[in-house]
């Protein structure tokens, strides 16, 4: 089951395919992933950006190391 961190449409979670979440809860350390890694997974799993970061908002992850300069 998802645990819920922050605030995210529970219209959007049941969107968001599982194995978004199996990745990005395997790629976190410390609660925390690098904006690079959820790159990367967007990547891998063949989704837009967008999706992984919702599963990261969803799991209550934080994201470091922004490549944009935003966290």
């Amino acid at each position: 089951m998802i645990e819920i961190g922050k605030e995210i449409n529970q219209a959007e979670i049941r969107e968001i395919p599982e194995e978004v979440f199996e990745a990005v809860k395997e790629n976190a350390q410390d609660g925390r992933i690098t904006c690079a890694r959820a790159n990367c997974i967007a990547a891998e799993l063949g989704v837009v950006p967008s999706v992984v970061g919702k599963a990261i908002d969803a799991l209550g992850i934080k994201i470091t190391n922004c490549q944009l300069g935003c966290f």
